[in-house]
């Protein structure tokens, strides 16, 4: 019992200090965005840059930490949007709102999460003027594969708002299909639009917002609710 006791401790623990870890992170990032480094991170969260290995294993391990933390919070928003009390463009107009707000207000995240590759140039040449300077062999922090590690988030999002569709709305004899075509289309939409909106800002929220529910909203305005379901 004792033993059981002291295991269930130490995973308290180590699950708070997780925690703790990837709130120095999200510091970090905020300040840095794609160019956050672990060193950067060890220093703000107080630690060793071993140590910080040792709880995520390498960048990557802590860029998924990080994408899950905040592609959860992103779900639970869109879901809140989703089950609104509201008619159907008014829920669809709220979804893709929220989406956008999510990536406005915290453009550094963003980046970090969708554009991490981009660093990776800047970091290598850094790291080789330095090596230069002290006469040794340069050794710059790896960056990232966009592709491998951003590339998951926008699946799970995809996954995520097909079964949402699927469950709410009637697509046919083959709309399990459907939905999962349609749930990764919108995410693609949105994923393309806001990332191009947010480097350029074209035009308000606002707008941008209207404009892809007009293009959403042709096959959405005569798809029936599935029976006993919210309505989408």
């Amino acid at each position: 019992m004792e033993t059981t006791r002291q295991a269930t401790d130490q995973d308290r623990t180590a699950r708070q200090r997780r925690r703790e870890l990837l709130e120095a992170a999200d510091r970090v990032v905020l300040r840095d965005g794609p160019g956050a480094s672990m060193n950067a991170i060890a220093a703000e969260a107080g630690i060793t840059k071993p140590i910080l290995y040792r709880h995520f294993g390498d960048k990557g391990g802590l860029y998924r930490a990080l994408a899950k933390r905040h592609t959860d919070a992103l779900l639970d928003s869109l879901r809140a949007a989703l089950d609104a009390p509201a008619e159907r463009r008014q829920r669809v107009a709220a979804t893709l709102d929220t989406y956008l707000a999510a990536i406005e207000a915290r453009p550094q995240v963003y980046r970090f999460l969708m554009h991490p590759a981009e660093n990776a140039a800047t970091t290598a040449q850094a790291a080789t003027a330095q090596a230069d300077q002290a006469d040794q062999a340069p050794q710059p922090e790896a960056g990232f594969d966009i592709g491998r590690h951003s590339a998951p988030v926008l699946r799970r999002l995809g996954e995520e708002l097909a079964q949402v569709i699927g469950e709410r709305v009637d697509l046919g004899p083959d709309g399990a299909r459907r939905a999962r075509v349609w749930g990764h289309g919108i995410v693609g939409m949105m994923h393309a639009a806001g990332d191009w909106w947010l480097g350029e800002r074209p035009c308000s929220r606002a707008e941008l917002v209207e404009d892809l529910t007009d293009l959403l909203w042709g096959r959405l305005s005569s798809v029936a609710d599935r029976d006993g379901s919210p309505g989408f």
